[in-house]
């Protein structure tokens, strides 16, 4: 335990004091500062903006054929997209497309029936919902002359149109919409810290293994202590930058509150439960150990720094194919399909999965859950007892890259 103890506050002092590493947290968290402030902020240029007069916004043509009523069809319009002055026109096509390409107008519609339109603009953003709103539009149009050609009052035409809906969801289980984003947060976070420490962690062994220094080091401290002191560092080492990232981030969010009050997204990922915070720590802490032991591992096999980034490749690999399995399920909805389930138990997944799951699905069970947790617990274990035998062979092996087999030879001798 002393050994380890010293080689993780070795290890520590090494993190905190790296300039990327606390170049990186800086800059992160001054970009979360920057997202959180944005509504404030410009919400306050809009304020100013709008001091002097009139707000200046971007003119729509509208151009009524001969089957369609002009007034009926501009006051519609300019009901439906009130971000727009939206003005009626008789000129011709080549004019009104002449004003677009000039700047004069941002877009236009030309009516050429009670249920058709051409539509204008000059740049089609592939956010542009324009031509749905149009379409809704013409439609109630098209309903409502209709109503009223057969014997309704535009009035009672109108009512009907209009008629508001009362309706009412309750959920006896899980929220997917809105467990959904810090469900990917959660995961995107660990699959991007995994990939990150584990390759730093596993650099890290190979660059102690080039300078020699190992030769010492393995001699005067157990495999296990300076094995598991590495990865327990980086494990914390990572932890401190996230919730450097993220308590900034909810700090800045309850600071501009009232600016994301409408916003559901934002308001769902703070507002995550105590339980599937709980969970979430767990096996993303249990989650991080497997990967750091196994990167740990290969990075003591590796002969030379070069050779880390194909070295680690396959595990790298196998991890990012439990990742596009667990995202694939849950933008689909469908966590509890085979694939998951299986996963949920597979130490190399379960992290991800289950988790996934958890956050999602009502179907979990707490047996599950409990079996789940012991799996990847027992996994963590053996996997860095496992690791340390490998780290203590690996480091002592220079020259060609050592073969598998010949590795887990020595281990099992050892």
């Amino acid at each position: 335990m002393k050994q380890f103890g010293k080689i993780l506050k070795f290890e520590l002092k090494y993190y905190f004091k790296n300039k990327i590493f606390i170049g990186v947290t800086i800059a992160l968290a001054l970009l979360i500062a920057a997202v959180m402030f944005f509504p404030r902020i410009s919400d306050t240029l809009r304020s100013e903006e709008n001091t002097g007069g009139d707000e200046t916004r971007p003119i729509m043509l509208v151009q009524a054929g001969e089957t369609v009523e002009p007034e009926a069809v501009q006051t519609a319009f300019a009901a439906a997209f009130s971000e727009y002055d939206v003005q009626s026109t008789n000129k011709s096509i080549e004019e009104i497309q002449n004003q677009i390409t000039g700047g004069e107008a941002e877009c236009a519609f030309v009516i050429t029936g009670p249920t058709a339109y051409s539509y204008y603009v000059n740049t089609l953003s592939m956010y542009d919902a324009n031509t749905e709103i149009a379409g809704s539009v013409l439609q109630n149009l098209y309903r409502m002359h209709a109503m009223i050609a057969g014997g309704m009052t535009p009035e009672e035409a109108e009512q009907v149109i209009n008629v508001e809906i009362d309706s009412d969801v309750v959920s006896l289980g899980k929220d997917q919409f809105q467990n959904y984003f810090y469900t990917y947060i959660m995961i995107f976070a660990l699959y991007m810290v995994i990939l990150l420490y584990g390759q730093m962690v596993a650099t890290n062994v190979a660059s102690e293994k080039s300078s020699r220094a190992m030769e010492l080091l393995i001699t005067s401290a157990r495999p296990a202590s300076m094995m598991f002191g590495k990865v327990v560092a980086s494990c914390l080492a990572g932890l401190v930058q996230l919730v450097a990232v993220f308590g900034s981030a909810f700090l800045f969010y309850n600071v501009n509150k009232s600016y994301w009050a409408g916003n559901g997204i934002v308001q769902s990922i703070f507002n995550i439960p105590a339980d599937l915070l709980v969970y979430m720590l767990i096996f993303f802490i249990l989650g991080f150990f497997i990967y750091a032991f196994l990167y740990g591992a290969i990075g003591s096999t590796a002969s030379k720094v070069e050779d880390i980034n194909t070295s680690v490749m396959p595990l790298t690999f196998l991890f990012i194919i439990g990742f596009i399995v667990v995202i694939t399920a849950i933008s689909s909805g469908d966590v509890d399909n085979t694939a998951m389930m299986v996963c949920s138990y597979v130490p190399f997944t379960s992290p991800m999965a289950m988790f996934a799951r958890i956050a999602m699905s009502s179907t979990v069970a707490w047996y599950e859950i409990v079996i789940s947790i012991g799996i990847l617990t027992g996994s963590v274990f053996g996997i860095g007892i496992l690791c340390a035998k490998i780290y203590r062979v690996g480091v002592l092996l220079y020259g060609t890259t050592p073969k598998i087999g010949s590795i887990l030879k020595a281990v099992w001798r050892a």
